[in-house]
């Protein structure tokens, strides 16, 4: 069984510097550890948003830097009075919505300590939205923290950075994720540890390999399907197929959170499930069906990300053997599948085929319809049957 929460720590892993560094300001007992604006930066799954809702949730809590149930359990619900978050399905973030987020940051908090303000994404505002956040962080309200999340400090303009303290984060171990998903989701230890890996340390989708077998199935079938590449119709065949998988996968994801955003939403509004929505109330709905169906869109192409990220693994691991590298890989299960094609192909082949992975990506970011930009990734991951005796050794 899942492990009960004790503090808005503990489902964080692998930051321990990070952690210290806000608790610590949290705590309140040293003045010079809080400031009124953060950034929070990290590569994706290295949990950006989660180490800033804790933050959020230890801010806001009248228990102090560990929290409590009662305010943790709003600030995810994200129904406590003093936090506002701005996060976005689209590509950029708006500046009508930084300015109405900026005007409510004015507010004195209600019943806390502090007003938090939390940007997901902030990477995703353009310059000109920017300045509009710039000129609340020069002058900030007496109690009013900022948090904002992007990959990188370089993601965001420089007179923006020059105003925020960083907290990096780093790529967790499989260890540590491998350990927090058995904890948390109370999972084998050993399927823990093979969805950590095959996830390679992104805590999300550790948790989804670990706890949903179609997604588990779905990634064996993508890595099947490119081992399976011999011919032009396998390509064809391959991507249509790939497209397939990457809908399943999103529609399976986005169905699961419309349903729990639906479910809340008419529990905010006092609406039974399955009960009459007043006419005054509809136009809520209507907004939020409205965003979740912007979100579908986003969520194929994340799907088809998915998919790309698996297949790199899966390259990266026949790269490993055909250099004689010696080191951890991936997709260990595949064994003496990874053997076989790391002895019928060359590393400079493999590589190629790396390459058209990432040249894939572009194209799709590039609106290139996604099945056409599938298929010249698989025509370079085409391996042809080797003639008996053309295989090379690996061990």
């Amino acid at each position: 069984m899942p492990v009960v929460q004790t503090s808005v720590w503990d489902d964080l892993t692998g930051q321990p510097e990070a952690i210290r560094t806000l608790r610590a300001a949290a705590d309140g007992t040293a003045s010079a550890a809080m400031t009124h604006a953060w950034l929070i930066t990290g590569p994706p799954g290295s949990g950006r948003s989660n180490l800033a809702f804790a933050f959020a949730a230890a801010l806001l809590s009248p228990a102090g830097a560990d929290g409590d149930e009662a305010t943790t359990r709003a600030v995810l619900a994200r129904t406590h009075p003093d936090l506002s978050i701005l996060s976005t399905e689209r590509v950029i973030i708006s500046i009508d919505e930084v300015r109405a987020l900026v005007s409510s940051s004015q507010f004195s908090p209600s019943v806390s300590r502090f007003r938090v303000m939390i940007i997901e994404d902030a990477d995703r505002m353009s310059e000109r939205t920017s300045n509009v956040l710039l000129k609340a962080l020069e002058e900030p309200p007496e109690r009013t923290v900022w948090i904002l999340c992007a990959p990188s400090d370089a993601d965001l303009l420089p007179t923006v950075r020059s105003r925020v303290r960083t907290v990096r984060l780093r790529v967790p171990s499989v260890a540590d994720v491998a350990e927090l998903i058995e904890r948390r989701d109370g999972v084998p230890a050993d399927i823990a540890e093979r969805a950590a890996r095959h996830a390679q340390s992104h805590i999300g989708m550790a948790h989804r390999l670990a706890t949903n077998d179609e997604a588990r199935e779905r990634r064996e079938e993508t890595l099947e399907i490119a081992l399976g590449i011999r011919s032009v119709a396998d390509v064809i065949s391959g991507a249509a197929r790939l497209i397939e998988v990457a809908g399943a996968d999103a529609k399976a994801i986005t169905d699961e959170r419309d349903a729990e955003e639906r479910a809340h939403a008419l529990q905010s509004l006092g609406v039974h499930e399955g009960g009459t929505v007043p006419m005054q109330l509809r136009g809520q709905l209507r907004q939020l069906e409205d965003d979740q169906k912007r979100r579908a869109t986003r969520s194929l192409r994340d799907g088809i990300d998915r998919i790309l990220t698996d297949l790199l693994s899966l390259y990266r691991d026949i790269l490993v053997l055909q250099l004689g590298a010696g080191i951890e890989l991936v997709n260990s299960e595949l064994g003496e599948r990874l053997r076989s094609s790391a002895r019928t192909s060359t590393a400079a082949q493999t590589l190629a085929t790396m390459d058209a992975i990432q040249e894939a990506r572009e194209r799709i970011d590039g609106n290139v319809a996604p099945a056409l930009a599938i298929e010249a990734m698989l025509v370079a991951a085409r391996r042809p049957r080797s003639p008996e005796g053309a295989e090379r050794e690996i061990r």
